[in-house]
């Protein structure tokens, strides 16, 4: 069986890590890797070189993030990939092509495939994130895939509704948790010496990419963000991982280089960590605070309190070890004092054992014909 691997960006890569390395085992599975998005730019870390660090050939690279991060860059890249996608897909041939998220790239590979007739399997289906257009393309990619998969099982019934068919969903958790377990985390002293980042100081960890929706007031947000990090640096390190290619993400960058320019030896910026080291710095942080999904789905398995930034990661499922905080610096500032020594004890409602395992296994089955 030939399986395909749609993957534009670390985020994606990261889930589908522990899913690749099964695939990759498989005697029964030829796997063929399909690089795009910010894998292949150099200002986004060159991802795609972890990929084959990590030992997976990347079959195809298409270098398809062409325009700027206006709406209308993001309106032009879409079509560009679709355009870039049509080629590529009248040249190969896959018995199915996985793709994962919501991410509007992953939605144009994904709708100029429909015309082939490929085989779609979603991962991370059925999700909502009401504060984001990738709420959109999660659906837009739903309704062009053949199975889904899905986190909480409650998405399994909207899957339905939303496609109107039956023995498409299956529920298989958060595949990327178990990374978790299947990853040798850092210690504190390795971490130093590949990052020179001391992660014995106390360490706020930030992830906030641009909401999508009301995508005018991000200036308006990056200028909160900067009064409240400026403060919580009085008394933290923060490192921040560096916003995706969404609309308007420059305007965070910009803002985050800005305040590494006041504060030089407490701000980190990465535009990378990678599994391994990401998670390791969940592990020995002592708060997270941002708007990313992997502080409403990872962040619990940590033990960790994360506060939920803004209306992007608004409608998604999440534990109580999520606070939703406005962007505004009084509860921002609040929120973190609060939280930012405390420990989550509670269940990670993400949490499902062997997901990786069932998806291959749902793939074996229906390419045998069976339900």
């Amino acid at each position: 069986m030939k399986i395909g691997i749609l993957t534009s960006s670390r985020a994606d890569y990261g889930i589908y890590l522990p899913l690749l390395k099964k695939l990759k085992e498989d005697s029964d599975i030829d796997l063929s890797i399909i690089a795009f998005g910010t894998h292949l730019k150099t200002n986004f870390g060159s991802t795609i070189k972890q990929i084959e660090k990590d030992g997976f050939l990347v079959d195809h690279r298409i270098d398809n993030l062409k325009f700027g991060d206006s709406p209308k860059d993001i309106a032009l890249n879409y079509a560009f990939t679709a355009n870039l996608f049509a080629e590529l897909w009248g040249k190969v041939d896959y018995d199915f092509v996985l793709c994962l998220g919501d991410r509007f790239e992953m939605a144009a590979a994904v709708t100029a495939g429909i015309p082939f007739g490929i085989k779609f399997a979603h991962i991370h289906a059925g999700e909502t994130s009401k504060g984001a257009i990738d709420n959109i393309y999660r659906d837009q990619i739903s309704l062009a895939s053949s199975l889904h998969f899905v986190a909480i099982k409650a998405f399994v019934t909207r899957i339905k509704n939303l496609i109107n068919k039956t023995n498409t969903a299956f529920y298989c958790g958060a595949i990327g948790l178990e990374n978790i377990n299947n990853l040798d985390l850092l210690t504190c002293e390795a971490f130093l010496n590949k990052w020179h980042i001391n992660l014995n100081e106390p360490t706020i960890l930030v992830t906030v990419h641009p909401e999508t929706i009301e995508h005018e007031y991000n200036l308006k947000h990056a200028e909160v963000l900067y009064s409240s990090l400026n403060k919580i640096l009085e008394r933290n390190q923060v490192l921040v991982t560096m916003p995706n290619a969404d609309t308007f993400g420059s305007v965070y960058r910009e803002m985050f280089k800005r305040l590494k320019n006041s504060n030089s030896q407490s701000l980190f910026l990465v535009e990378n960590l990678g599994t391994q080291s990401y998670f390791t710095a969940m592990k020995f942080c002592k708060l997270l605070i941002g708007n990313t999904s992997s502080g409403i789905i990872e962040a619990a398995s940590f033990g960790k309190y994360v506060v939920n930034l803004g209306n992007r990661q608004e409608g998604r499922t999440y534990g109580e070890n999520v606070i939703h905080v406005p962007f505004e610096h009084n509860s921002i500032i609040s929120a973190a004092l609060k939280y930012e020594n405390a420990t989550y004890n509670g269940a990670n409602v993400y949490e499902m054992d062997n997901g990786s395992t069932l998806i291959i296994e749902t793939l074996k089955n229906k390419m045998n014909g069976l339900s």
